[in-house]
């Protein structure tokens, strides 16, 4: 006999503190009789209530019609995007790649992982694409955690780090900083039996320090093996040095690189990212990845974008002019920045939320840093020189 399910509205609350579900559910037959639940939190997964969801940078097109204005007249300093656009190699690729749109894209990204292999003198095993380098971080937490496992990050990290341990219900240890910089000291006193994952940004985001490579050697070498260490190195094309973690994956550490096209080759809407590790962990990885993750036009534009070294050092030389502009005009403004190894200024404005709040009548677009707990600061991503100087014009009149 067919075996059916019945909403009864007559029986209260579908969990209550006095009752159980047993006691709340009743059968006839074949039948089974079931309370009505009053909203769908009280079915989703605990952990999602108290789960904040990312806010990225404001978008141009939401501050335009807020202040009536053309997009056109908004600078956007908020995400660390490209300020000369994708590369031009990229969006020629794109143009032939549409007329295929209808046909579903290489699941394997075949080629596109084995030309970033091929520059980074690993295997094409090594290499896992993802829908942005945060679907990588998902994936990981897929592939590791469990409700009370533990995962470490240092404070003022990345916060995807923080919100992707608590989706899956994993304790999160925020580890102390010596100014703004992570204290891997620090990180290695807070592993336990517990400890699933440690989450490193070299550089960091939102703060821009960089971990030297004496220091991030010497740190792995004391971290168990069984533990997987996230390098997130989303900013390492704008160093002119930068420590080589390559060498800890071909040495078979448990270490996984994360690396993307969304900042210097200027393809943030296309969402692509990489992650670079041992074959083992990315046959792991692999089987917590959804079918066609990276989209078709995404893999051609990446492929062409690797070769396009006149972007690349036009990119560079755009963000290490204006890097030294705005860290100088601080200066001379008194403001207390930390020096930056990205593409973006972390600076001290006394109220980062109200400044915030007249740049952005003056159109001007920054991010305000109070999710981090540092309501004092903003990020203010390096523009053109255009742009860099219509922001500092815009903070010496409201400061």
């Amino acid at each position: 006999m067919p075996f059916c399910v019945t909403l009864r509205t007559d029986i209260p609350h579908l969990f209550t503190p006095a009752g159980s579900l047993s006691s709340l559910v009743s059968s006839h037959g074949n039948s089974i009789y079931i309370g009505p639940v009053n909203s769908i939190w009280e079915r989703a997964n605990r952990q999602l209530r108290d789960l904040a969801v990312y806010e990225p940078g404001k978008p141009i097109e939401e501050t335009a019609r807020e202040l009536n204005a053309d997009s056109s007249e908004i600078i956007k300093h908020a995400s660390n995007e490209n300020p000369l656009g994708p590369s031009p190699l990229a969006v020629v690729a794109m143009r032939t790649a549409i007329e295929t749109a209808q046909l579903y894209p290489d699941g394997g990204a075949y080629y596109l992982r084995e030309k970033i292999a091929e520059r980074l003198q690993v295997g094409r095993e090594n290499i896992i694409l993802g829908n942005g380098s945060n679907e990588i971080i998902e994936l990981i937490g897929h592939g590791f955690l469990n409700p009370g496992d533990e995962v470490i990050a240092p404070e003022y990290s990345f916060i995807a780090y923080k919100l992707v341990g608590q989706l899956f219900n994993a304790r999160i240890i925020e580890t102390p900083t010596i100014d703004f910089a992570a204290d891997l000291g620090a990180v290695l006193q807070a592993i336990t039996r517990n400890t699933k994952i440690i989450f490193l940004a070299n550089p960091n985001n939102p703060t821009g320090s960089l971990i030297g490579q004496e220091k991030i050697d010497k740190f792995l070498a004391r971290v168990p093996q069984e533990i997987v260490v996230v390098i997130d190195e989303a900013y390492y094309e704008f160093l002119n040095e930068l420590p080589d973690m390559l060498r800890h994956v071909r040495a078979g550490k448990n270490v996984t690189v994360l690396r993307t096209f969304s900042k210097i080759h200027g393809l943030a809407s296309l969402r692509v990212g990489y992650g670079i590790a041992s074959s083992e962990m990315i046959e792991v990885l692999q089987k917590t990845r959804q079918p066609f993750n990276v989209n078709g036009l995404g893999q051609v534009a990446a492929l062409a974008a690797l070769g396009d070294h006149e972007h690349l050092a036009k990119s560079k030389a755009t963000v290490d002019h204006g890097r030294a502009y705005l860290e100088e005009q601080f200066r001379a403004m008194k403001l207390k920045f930390n020096p930056s190894a990205g593409n973006f200024v972390f600076v001290n404005v006394g109220d980062g939320p109200a400044v915030f709040k007249k740049l952005l009548s003056m159109k001007i677009i920054v991010r305000p840093l109070r999710a981090y707990n540092l309501p004092e600061w903003l990020r203010i991503t390096i523009g053109t020189t255009g742009q860099n100087e219509k922001c500092i014009a815009a903070l010496k009149k409201i400061l």
